[in-house]
């Protein structure tokens, strides 16, 4: 009786542990194609890793060689956004927002949320919280007021959180109350200097009165591109005023209000590196700032890496990149993983945002003089909803990569774009876009072993084990 109990112990241990071995080798892929007949599609096909030599190109991913954490991936949920979400009847609203910010198998998982400070030039009109008439000033701040997001930001992001209680939320003003800029308008000009420290209590209020929400936000930038005044609403910022206004009045004001929120500063185009290393080496304002975020409407991905050379102890980020309402899909698809997903993070970004979520068939809201060209990732029109080519470019990441993940070791052969990820859970992620124009079949290597994959031209790949 002992023996055979003993046998059947073994047996079952051994069945295990095959089972186990069966799964560690085992990979998963889930595959976008730039004709759309594969969109984010898991393939039935099963990939195992072996020994089995062949001559392909090879990516080899090594955990032991690791890099930054990760943040999130995801969208700006602008007041344009909002406004068609919340258009959906309740059921289909119900179901969209947890196909994005759920954790299940039919989720995307959109970890991370920018939002506009104030009104964006996709809301359907310019506002601030403390508008005033002709002349008047506030200095005070007694006429702050989150009204304006009131109606569809504060109550869509309250239903998110309730889905994804941890969801990190970046804010970014476009423009600070007209009256306290040196032309008085709500396109172009700069902050006047003496309402610097006014300026600064803005934000204080804003982050408290969105914390008495229930709204906790992680980040703030000074200003979303600051070198584009031809917006509306929009704001000339330059590097010496950025560094100005952090270290004299919004660091020190977010210090006397015990203020955590993370300052992020620069926000704009890769071509101009040297705007955030300006600011960081001044000491003083580089003691209150967490790092730098970037767009690439200008510039080189490598751009994130020369600021991180530079002031290795601060963070990189990636807030912004639109897809145009005349784009081609397989053309965005290719460029915005290679540049945006994978060439953000290869270059120390601790997150990947798409520009803007949602908006209508005609890409509005959007203020007299905003973006009319501007697609969002999801189009919703008469409680129809289209998922574009930006849901796809976050969703390859957003849905596999958690927050707390860790970037690892990859080689890129050839075109074979590709980004690797361990996450909180032990797993492997490897997103790969092949940027030639020939189908390529390609190896993954992993601790000694390997398996044998293909993508054709322009097609994007999520590979877990």
């Amino acid at each position: 009786m002992f023996v055979a109990k003993a046998i059947l112990i073994i047996f079952i241990w051994f069945s295990f542990a095959q089972i186990s071995l069966a799964q560690s080798n085992s990979v998963e892929f889930w595959l976008t194609q730039s004709d759309r007949s594969a969109l984010l599609q898991k393939q039935s096909a099963k990939l195992s890793f072996g020994t089995q030599s062949n001559k392909h190109p090879v990516i080899t991913v090594d955990e032991m060689q690791s890099f930054q954490s990760i943040d999130g991936f995801g969208y700006t949920l602008t007041g344009g956004s909002a406004f068609v979400i919340n258009k959906l009847n309740k059921q289909e609203k119900s179901k969209i927002l947890l196909e994005l910010f759920g954790t299940d198998e039919n989720s995307i998982s959109i970890s991370y949320l920018r939002v506009s400070l104030g009104a964006s030039d996709l809301d359907d009109r310019v506002f601030s919280y403390n508008d005033l008439g002709e002349g008047e000033t506030d200095l005070n701040l007694s006429r702050f007021d989150l009204g304006p997001d009131k109606t569809d930001v504060i109550p869509l992001l309250k239903e998110i959180l309730r889905i994804n209680p941890k969801i990190k939320i970046l804010a970014s003003p476009w423009s600070p109350p007209a009256w306290m800029k040196d032309n008085n308008s709500t396109k172009g000009g700069s902050l006047r200097p003496k309402y610097y420290d006014v300026y600064a209590q803005y934000f204080v209020k804003y982050i408290q009165q969105m914390r008495a929400e229930g709204i906790r936000i992680d980040a703030i930038t000074p200003q979303n591109e600051p070198l584009h005044p031809g917006n509306n609403p929009s704001l000339l910022m330059t590097a010496p005023q950025q560094a100005a206004f952090i270290k004299d009045s919004l660091g020190p004001a977010f210090q006397r209000a015990k203020i955590k929120t993370k300052i992020i500063i620069y926000d704009h185009n890769c071509d101009k590196p040297d705007y955030p290393i300006d600011i960081l080496n001044d000491p003083k304002a580089k003691a209150f700032i967490d790092g730098s975020a970037f767009h690439l409407y200008r510039g080189n991905i490598t751009a994130l890496t020369t600021v991180r050379n530079a002031h290795p102890d601060k963070n990189l980020y990636f807030t912004e990149q639109y897809t145009p309402s005349n784009g081609n899909f397989g053309n965005d698809l290719k460029w915005h993983l290679k540049n945006v997903v994978i060439g953000s993070t290869r270059n120390w970004s601790r997150n990947a945002l798409e520009w803007n979520l949602a908006n209508d068939a005609a890409f509005k809201p959007h203020t007299v003089g905003g973006c009319t060209t501007c697609k969002g990732a999801l189009t919703i029109e008469n409680n129809q909803i289209t998922r574009n080519v930006g849901y796809y470019i976050i969703a390859h990441a957003s849905k596999f990569v958690p927050p707390g993940s860790i970037r690892i070791d990859s080689n890129i052969p050839g075109d074979l774009q590709n980004v690797a990820f361990k996450t909180p859970r032990g797993k492997k992620v490897l997103i790969v876009e092949n940027d030639g124009k020939e189908t390529a079949v390609f190896n993954i290597a992993f601790k000694n072993k390997w398996v044998t994959a293909s993508l054709l031209a322009g097609a994007v790949g999520t590979f877990v084990w």
